[in-house]
């Protein structure tokens, strides 16, 4: 099994993973990471590693970072540069967490890189737009 760390500035990786479990209920493979003020990247470091040492990463580790070069995202190269089985995916929003917790769940025994992918499409697919123009009105159409 893979496991999940999500590590962001503030608060919000404990607000994603709670609004996570919200939809798709409890996650035990699943951490959460902060950077608060008066932390660096060191402080992130001995947090990532001492939520890797909770979780099952059998199968690897995908953090799950708010910002490309951030606090965050730096501390997690630090690791991932010494593990083959670690990966990062920036730009983390709820549609990438729940699919990555379903994927977690079905374990088919993804390498990192395809867990990246589906990470980074999941991502993609959960923004959309929406404006009244698009809206078509069947009325018109007949006319």
């Amino acid at each position: 099994m893979f496991a999940i760390i999500v590590g962001t500035h503030g608060r919000f990786s404990e607000e994603l993973v709670k609004s996570c479990e919200m939809i798709c209920g409890e996650q035990k493979n699943v951490r959460a990471v902060t950077l608060v003020p008066g932390e660096g990247p060191d402080d992130v470091v001995e947090k990532y590693k001492k939520a890797i040492a909770e979780l099952d990463s059998s199968g690897g580790v995908l953090f799950l970072n708010d910002l490309f070069g951030g606090s965050p995202y730096n501390a997690a190269c630090r690791l991932v540069i010494e593990n083959e089985a670690y990966g990062i995916v920036t730009g983390v929003n709820l549609p990438m967490l729940i699919e990555m917790c379903s994927a977690q769940m079905m374990d088919d025994g993804s390498d990192i890189h395809a867990l990246m992918d589906k990470a980074v499409e999941a991502g993609k697919n959960g923004t959309q737009t929406f404006h009244a123009s698009q809206i078509v009105d069947d009325d018109e159409d007949l006319l």
